[in-house]
């Protein structure tokens, strides 16, 4: 999946709270936004979003991640931890 794509699909969804709402808007099913979100958090390591049967919102990483100025720290290259 590409990953630019996956980040749009995120960024909308956090806007519109909403994963039917960003499947919309990007003409693809609620199935295939919730894989692209899946495959975001599965490549960093992270949960972005908090879901429940009614409700979408972005967690505490997620709310940073989707602001476009400040690019947090699960962003970065993970380095190697150095050994003494």
């Amino acid at each position: 999946m590409d990953r630019f794509v996956g980040m749009a699909v995120f960024a909308k969804v956090v806007e519109s709270s909403s994963f039917a709402a960003a499947a919309r808007h990007f003409d693809m099913s609620p199935a295939m936004v919730s894989k692209h979100i899946r495959t975001l958090e599965e490549r960093l390591g992270v949960r972005l979003l908090n879901r429940t049967t009614r409700r979408v919102s972005a967690t505490e990483v997620g709310q940073s991640w989707k602001t476009p100025n400040a690019p947090p720290a699960i962003w970065r290259p993970r380095r190697a931890a150095c050994s003494g």
